[in-house]
């Protein structure tokens, strides 16, 4: 089974915090001693002690950096450090694209080319080596996916490199985009760039806790104490639920409509699914005053929101469209190919458990070989589907995308 981490991020979260919750989840605290000296760069040390934070005993790990080592660093100086390290190939191109993402944020909210930022608070040796090394935790913990909560990035104001900010500063701002974020608790900062910009990149899925079983939780401690709070991350180790397919957050964009001329639905499913839709229905419906007319429902990833609603106000006479996330539960899926006619057809298949799964040919694939033969597509989607029980059904088949 995939090993599962979710991060609740009630208390937000930072590199200090993600680098204590994971040892306190059980990375052990040697190994990822061992694993950040293949950075080859001096000035640094890790130490670690048991704390409480409100009512709660969490791991606390500090970078301690030496004398003379607090110079800011820029992306190149980081890119370099990171090429010439010793780390994995996979913790070297996952660290990267944290610190790019960061850049990218720094660069926007300052009005900088990315290239150009002095990372100041999150560019020096401690935040490094905090960004690396929850990168290198989650490889040593063999995570196959990454989940989490709504991430509560804290109120008031805060001082920076930069002067008094409000909080969420300019860069978490930035980052948070496309991320669900709340305030909620004391009067002070509980996320930081770095923390943001790391789970940004790892993390697949913002929501709740999604099904697992759970084998291990950890909590990592924040630096500050505030009274009557527990500032800490908590984080969830365990196996998906494999066998009933695996839980994912995805956006319903919905619209009543009463005046579309039938013919334009065709091009409006087209130009949805070019949007990045992966699914769109359309229901008739009573409205009021007795008139018919259609609900059209798209499901889509959070990312393709935006443009699938610029779709639906392009297209059609909807004025309004209603947003929800929701849940759902999606198998496994893999494509086997079988031969009808001389010609090639993709059967789709959904693992439910071992030695069960469910199998449909691609209407499309069996269309165009009735089109070509002169059969009826019924026949093809048949033939197909007999065809594969016959000669395929118990091979292994390639992976592919539904």
């Amino acid at each position: 089974m995939a090993r599962h981490l979710h991060f609740d991020c009630f208390s937000g979260i930072s590199g200090d915090m993600t680098l204590g919750a994971l040892v306190d989840v059980g990375l052990p605290f040697k190994d990822l001693v061992r694993g950040l000296t293949s950075l080859r760069i001096d000035g640094f040390r890790l130490a670690r002690k048991r704390v409480e934070r409100g009512a709660i005993s969490a791991t606390k790990v500090d970078v301690l950096i030496d004398k003379g080592f607090r110079t800011p660093l820029t992306l190149s100086q980081i890119a370099k450090i990171l090429r010439k390290s010793g780390l994995p190939p996979v913790v070297k191109e996952r660290s990267q694209a944290v610190f790019d993402v960061l850049a990218d944020a720094e660069g926007k909210a300052h009005g900088v080319e990315p290239s150009h930022v002095h990372f100041h608070e999150v560019g020096v040796i401690d935040s490094f080596v905090d960004v690396v090394g929850g990168v290198l935790g989650l490889h040593l913990l063999d995570i196959q996916r990454v989940t989490a909560s709504a991430v509560n990035v804290g109120s008031g104001m805060l001082q920076s490199a930069h002067g008094a900010l409000p909080v969420p500063g300019p860069a978490v701002a930035a980052l948070a985009v496309g991320v669900p974020i709340y305030a909620k608790g004391p009067e002070r900062e509980l996320t930081t760039p770095t923390g943001m910009a790391l789970l940004k990149t790892v993390t697949t899925d913002f929501g709740c806790l999604p099904s697992m079983q759970v084998r291990q939780v950890g909590y990592g401690a924040g630096t500050a104490d505030p009274a009557q709070w527990a500032n800490v991350l908590r984080v969830f180790v365990g196996d998906e639920a494999s066998e009933s397919g695996a839980m994912e957050t995805i956006v319903e964009l919905e619209t009543n409509l009463d005046d579309v001329n039938p013919q334009v639905y065709d091009t409006v499913f087209d130009r949805v699914f070019a949007a990045g839709a992966v699914d769109a229905t359309l229901a008739p419906v009573i409205m009021k005053k007795g008139r018919p007319g259609n609900i059209l429902s798209v499901l889509a990833p959070r990312e393709h929101t935006e443009a699938v609603l610029a779709v639906l106000f392009a297209e059609t006479t909807a004025l309004g469209v209603r947003i929800r996330e929701v849940q759902r539960r999606v198998l496994p899926r893999q494509f086997a190919s079988v031969r009808v006619n001389g010609q090639d057809v993709r059967i789709k298949l959904a693992d439910i458990r071992p030695r069960l799964s469910k199998a449909a040919p691609e209407y499309d694939d069996c269309k165009r070989v009735a089109e070509r033969s002169g059969r009826p597509v019924k026949d093809i989607l048949d033939e197909a589907l007999m065809v594969y029980r016959q000669t395929l059904g118990t091979r292994p088949r390639r992976k592919g995308r539904a």
